[in-house]
This record gives structure tokens, sequence and C-alpha cells, in this order.
């Protein structure tokens, strides 16, 4: 009987193939809180109401605020729509 090989992924070597990046927006003074928080929940996946204007709230009041972070594909992705729809963005972060 012939069977597969199994092949383990190292942890380590996983994050090394596939590195994270945090998606963070920035305060400024031309956006809206109905605009951003409305960016945030047609954009970021599994965002909802609630944690959109939270996160706009934290947005205005500490000048930024992490709106998603995972793997640096996805992370480019959101950063660039969240730019498209005029949000000021600080440059992904790679962890």
């Amino acid at each position: 009987m012939f069977t597969l090989p199994r092949t383990l992924l190292d942890q380590k070597e996983a994050k090394a193939k596939y590195p994270e990046a945090r998606v963070i927006v920035i305060d400024d003074s031309y956006n809206t809180f109905h605009h951003v928080a409305n960016c945030l929940l047609t954009i970021i996946p599994g965002m909802s109401k609630k944690k959109a204007w939270d996160l706009t709230i934290k947005v205005d009041k500490s000048g930024s605020a992490e709106v998603w972070r995972g793997i640096l594909e996805q992370a480019e992705l959101y950063h660039g729509q969240l730019v498209s729809k005029g949000l000021t963005m600080a440059p992904l972060e790679i962890t």
C-alpha cells in the first residue's frame, strides 16, 4: 500500500514565508467620522458597526488606530482600498 509522506510546517518558517502587517489609520482634519467608520465597515472583513465606530473614535482621540492585522498581501489590499477612499494611512508596519 502506498502512503503519501506527511509534511510538517515549522511555525517559525511559516511566519518567515508569510509576514504579517498592521493597517493603521491616522487622524486628519478632513475626513468625517461617518466616512471613516463607513470605509472600515465596507472594506475590512468582519468589521461590525460598533467596532468601526470604536476604532474611528480611537483614531480621533489617540491620533491613530490599528484597524486590521494579518497576512501582508491582504494588508496591502485593505491599505490600498482605504487610501483610495481618502483616508490618511500610516505606512504598513510589517510584524
